[in-house]
């Protein structure tokens, strides 16, 4: 059976041992994952693992409750329904459920690459291998990964939708010495990836990190890689634009308020990229903007969320949603408008062009940290500040505020006069990612957006390098 089969046949189940008033929705994802691995410059693990998942949510007299399973017979399909109807039983009442998605059309979901969706592994290793050898004889480690995603959805209210989706990302470092740096990709299509192109920058910047100078914690004017600024993606998704969060006042969020700079421009866009197009809840998924020129228009709500405050579901209803709410996970950060025809333009992304200082005659040298045109252009403008290659280790300090503490890696460097001069040791930062962002906080966007990985499928964050007026280094790595 389809996927499509399989949801239509739990909810004949449904109906045949619940009653015609139960009310269920069935989710169906077969996954085929695979994943390659690197460390010390070799490859130690070529995994993948397939299957297919099975979540039926049940409201039956006036009680919820959700189930999964992987077994996909008739035998399988029946016990699924039955512990799902017995665990409802003994739910307490659920006199917020939402009620079911009724039926409406879904949109066609990013293009589909079969080539991505079952990519053998020697496709993997061989940019692995260019990799590790653009990286000129410095240790290498990181990983190749494809997805394919093929799902359906039913529910008893008539509505159905499938989709599919292919997604490739490479995430590698380079290291000499005591010295990191990253370059890491996300995209449709592996052909997309350039493992040359990613080794190449990873190594210039691992060579322009060496021998880090140490200085005074406090406020600095940055411009903030792709990486970086995934992570400021990442921390406003979770706990900003999240409706659970909005409607428990835990959110910073105020609709209708310029709480960004004008340059800021937000959304949540699932049908640019890698992504099903509907939700756990068979809601239809459309870009949403979250941000538009700098004020907040929106938060993102799945049913139940929605439903609590008045509105309707923008599609982003995903496992645990109950718990912890929904939360975009396909944000991008619009780039700055393109300058005037004949004006200066960045090196293509992933192109040959990209990891200035890689073998060239920047290479080692400080200028190497710049890793293409489209982040020169910002450097060139800070009269002393720090270029950042990446954060990690986040973790919110003050929900309300969205107040983070971090460590930044994997290189940063002293700007003067728009010229990288030394290589900086890392931070510990507390920032506010809202303030940071705030009206006029916001110095310089870049033109080419970068498509960064995250752990999970499906799941990205898409943004240009930024340039901030202020960010509050507190301490070095150590404390």
């Amino acid at each position: 059976m389809t996927e499509l089969d399989i949801a239509g046949h739990v909810v004949e189940l449904v109906r045949r041992l619940a009653g015609p008033d139960a009310q269920a929705e069935v989710t169906v994802t077969r996954a085929d994952l695979a994943l390659t691995r690197f460390a010390n410059s070799f490859i130690h693990q070529n995994v993948a693992e397939s299957g297919t998942a099975v979540r039926l949510r049940l409201h039956v007299d006036g009680r919820t409750a959700a189930g999964s399973g992987s077994l996909v017979d008739t035998d399988g399909l029946t016990a699924l329904v039955e512990r799902t109807l017995a665990a409802a039983r003994l739910c307490p009442p659920d006199p917020a459920w939402p009620g079911l998605a009724p039926p409406s059309p879904v949109p066609a979901g990013a293009v589909f690459d079969e080539a991505t969706a079952f990519a053998e592994p020697d496709e993997r290793a061989a940019r692995v291998r260019a990799f590790v050898d653009a990286v000129g004889g410095l240790e290498a480690a990181g990983y190749c990964r494809t997805a394919y995603r093929s799902g359906a959805f039913a529910n008893s209210a008539g509505h159905s939708a499938s989709g599919r989706m292919a997604e490739a990302a490479m995430d590698g470092i380079a290291r000499t010495g005591g010295a990191d740096g990253v370059a890491r990709r996300c995209a449709d299509r592996l052909t997309e990836l350039d493992g040359a192109a990613l080794g190449g920058r990873a190594a210039a910047k691992a060579r322009a990190a060496a021998d880090p100078v140490e200085l005074p914690a406090g406020r600095y004017e940055v411009v903030l890689e792709p990486a970086a600024v995934a992570d400021l993606l990442q921390n406003l998704s979770w706990f900003g634009f999240n409706g659970k969060r909005y409607a428990e006042r835990q959110s910073f969020a105020e609709l209708g308020v310029a709480q960004f700079d004008p340059a800021v421009t937000l959304v949540d866009d699932p049908l640019h990229g890698s992504a099903l197009p509907y939700d756990l809840e068979g809601t239809p998924r459309h870009a949403l903007t979250l941000v538009d020129a700098g004020t907040t228009r929106a938060v993102t709500h799945e049913r139940r969320s929605g439903a609590e405050a008045g509105v309707a579901s923008t599609g982003h209803g995903i496992p645990g949603a109950a718990t912890f709410g929904p939360i975009p996970t396909n944000l991008r950060l619009l780039p700055a408008a393109a300058r005037t025809a004949g004006g200066d333009s960045p090196a293509p992304v992933g192109g040959p062009a990209e990891g200035i200082g890689a073998g060239g005659p920047t290479g080692g040298t400080p200028a190497g940290a710049v890793a293409d045109a489209d982040t020169a252009a910002l450097v060139a403008g800070v009269e002393r500040g720090l270029l950042v290659s990446d954060f990690w280790y986040t973790r919110v300090l003050d929900p309300k505020r969205l107040v983070i503490t971090g460590l930044t890696r994997n290189g940063m460097w002293l700007v003067e006069d728009g010229v990288p001069t030394r290589a900086v040791r890392d931070f510990r930062f507390t920032e506010s990612y809202p303030r940071a962002m705030g009206p006029g906080r916001v110095l310089g966007l870049g033109r080419l957006p970068l498509r960064q990985p995250d752990r999970t499928d499906g799941v990205w964050w898409e943004a240009p390098p930024l340039r901030l007026a202020s960010w509050n280094f507190t301490g070095g790595a150590s404390g």
